[in-house]
């Protein structure tokens, strides 16, 4: 009987193989896309003279804030698994019924609490149809970003309601005291600290994870798996609706077409943030990262005099760029480690 191989000889190879490489940590997406976001910023800095002015960071954060306070409960809900392509139009129903109940007569104390309701029932009703009739969250949200867009044309029709008061459109426009930060950005940063919070360092955000990865194995696990998506859902709508007030009051005009195509860059700021569209990926930090990128690469191309459409275009390459890369980059990887385990196979 031949003699076994030491196992001391062994362990040197098998630590080789598996010692973690230095320099991984610095080529995760998120932090391929902070890079980006200092290279964008550093670029516009110094090619257009008017980009890093405070008023134009200020107008430019102004512009982002319903993109930005939205991208946190997408965030959640595409780390689950899931995603809301109504929130647009939740944002234009709430917008709609804001200049409606104004044009009636109704305080702005009483409208935006009911604003947070109808955002909640809106945001219930996908709930309901993804958790408990089993439906998919993509053709669900694409079917009533198409009903509540219509209802915010049932509610205002065509017309526009302004002529808001003036302290409450100075709090969506006006910046912190001090910093080119408007109001809403400024809540979008401290809410964006309580959902990273939530997501990375509590058992409901690893139950998120758990989710996305393996849905039915969160189920065993003893997880709420639709008791915690539909909560996800209504946290959406109500977010939503806090945005059409917003939306609102920093354009001063209620509209039903308010909003429309929002959730493009809404999608692609989470994609772009490393988030996986299959769920069970991602991090609140690149999110962020994308949402500035985003809107800072869309004021840079306003300023440069270029076309909106072209700026659609580059929304939308950006969305597939954000969706191809981390999938082509996993793939090689997959590739490689089959050729390490099996040297044979590629010879």
């Amino acid at each position: 009987m031949a003699p076994e191989a030491p196992a001391a000889e062994a362990r040197p190879v098998q630590a080789r193989a598996e010692a973690p490489r230095p320099l991984t940590r610095f080529i995760r997406w998120d932090v391929i896309v902070t890079a980006l976001l200092i290279v964008v910023f550093a670029g516009g800095a110094l090619g257009t003279s008017d980009f890093a002015t405070s008023d134009n960071l200020a107008f430019a954060l102004d512009d982002l804030s319903e993109i930005a306070l939205i991208a946190l409960p997408m965030t959640l809900l595409v780390v689950a698994a899931e995603v809301d392509l109504s929130v647009a139009s939740v944002l234009g129903l709430c917008s709609a019924l804001f200049g409606a109940l104004w044009d009636a007569g109704w305080a702005i104390e009483t409208i935006v609490p009911l604003l947070l309701v109808v955002g909640a029932v809106a945001g219930l009703v996908n709930g309901l149809l993804v958790t408990r009739l089993g439906l998919p969250s993509l053709a669900v949200t694409i079917g009533t970003l198409t009903l509540y867009r219509g209802l915010a044309y049932v509610v205002l029709g065509t017309k526009a309601v302004a002529q808001f008061p003036q302290n409450y459109a100075d709090m969506a426009t006006k910046t912190v005291p001090g910093t080119p930060i408007p109001y809403p950005f400024a809540l979008f940063i401290l809410l964006a600290i309580v959902t990273a919070i939530v997501l990375h360092a509590t058992g409901l955000g690893r139950a998120l994870f758990a989710i996305g990865a393996q849905e039915e194995a969160a189920f065993f696990a003893g997880i709420r798996v639709k008791r915690i998506k539909l909560l996800l859902f209504v946290v959406s709508g109500i977010v939503a609706s806090f945005a059409g007030a917003v939306y609102t009051l920093r354009y001063g005009s209620a509209r039903a077409d308010n909003g429309l195509g929002l959730e493009l860059a809404v999608i692609a700021s989470v994609l772009l943030g490393g988030v996986d569209f299959d769920g069970g990926k991602g991090t609140l930090g690149g999110v962020v990262a994308g949402v500035l990128l985003i809107g800072l690469l869309r004021n840079l191309l306003m300023l440069r005099d270029v076309a909106t459409e072209i700026q659609s275009i580059v929304t939308g390459l950006l969305l597939i760029v954000s969706v191809l890369t981390p999938r082509i980059a996993a793939k090689v990887r997959e590739t490689r480690r089959h050729h390490r385990a099996n040297p044979s196979a590629s010879s």
